[in-house]
């Protein structure tokens, strides 16, 4: 079992998250409930996957929810764009949240590609 709060892969999502509310503050009401809150709970599942898959008792186990958690980044790359054509988000805002997002997405992807190292040693 290990701490996620120590994985800089978990700070880079759990920092995305954090910006991502700050930027839909401002979306229209009507949306709260529906694609605000969809867009929210994609993104919380990002660094809620890498939580969970500390938690369990193998890298396997680990790269397994890290693999879901990158699906989560998908989902929420479509909706920011989703956003963006629908006019909530401005193109600042949407470079802003996609450059972060990115970011986080490359981490993730080396941090899978280092718990497939590890499990190949064994």
């Amino acid at each position: 079992m290990k701490d996620f709060r120590t994985l800089k892969v978990w700070e880079k999502a759990h920092g995305f998250v954090l910006l991502l509310y700050k930027e839909t503050q401002g979306f229209p009401v009507a949306e709260q409930f529906g694609l605000t809150s969809q867009l929210r709970r994609a993104a919380v599942s990002i660094p809620s996957n890498i939580a969970e898959g500390c938690g369990r008792n193998t890298d396997a186990e680990l790269r397994r929810f890290c693999e879901i958690a990158m699906g989560s980044a998908s989902e929420v790359e479509y909706q920011i764009l989703l956003f963006q054509e629908l006019g909530f988000l401005s193109s600042g805002n949407h470079a802003r949240l996609l450059e972060a997002l990115t970011s986080c997405r490359r981490m993730l992807n080396s941090f899978i590609q280092t718990l497939q190292q590890s499990e190949r040693q064994l």
